[in-house]
């Protein structure tokens, strides 16, 4: 079973989240979500085996400028992960097709994501599910204040 989020999954997703973005923390991840469950513009959806959420995806509205895309609003996949032990049984693709039809439901024509470039693994999800690489980019910061 596939669900949009509530206020009861905090703790499960930003359980889920830290192994994805291990250097967060967690209760800054979880006041995340809580706002989350407060925001019109963004979402996550939790797959289920049982009672045990074993993934969730999360999808924003992008009104700014969204590399490859023309129109506005975006709905963007932000983040995606699914338990080891339950991977390459098509539970991310489900959840990425229900983040799309959230993007529908919200008046989104375009649906958009990223990697980093050396996220081999990432980038062959992405392109097996249907999205079509638009760019490449490498960022640049500079520290101006000492």
């Amino acid at each position: 079973m596939i669900r949009e989020m509530t206020i009861t999954d905090v703790s499960a997703l930003a359980a889920m989240a830290l192994k994805i973005w291990d250097s967060d923390d967690k209760d800054e991840l979880e006041q995340e979500f809580i706002d989350m469950t407060r925001d019109k513009e963004s979402t996550c959806f939790i797959k289920f085996i049982g009672d045990k959420a074993i993934g969730f995806a999360n999808a924003s509205l992008r009104h700014d400028y969204v590399e490859g895309c023309e129109t506005s609003p975006v709905a963007y996949l932000e983040a995606i992960y699914v338990d080891e032990e339950h991977r390459h049984l098509g539970y991310a693709k489900d959840l990425v097709n229900r983040c799309e039809e959230w993007g529908r439901e919200h008046d989104a024509k375009e649906f958009a994501s990223d990697c980093i470039l050396t996220n081999n693994d990432s980038y062959k999800f992405h392109i097996a599910i249907g999205f079509k690489e638009v760019n490449r980019i490498i960022c640049f910061k500079k520290n101006i204040i000492e």
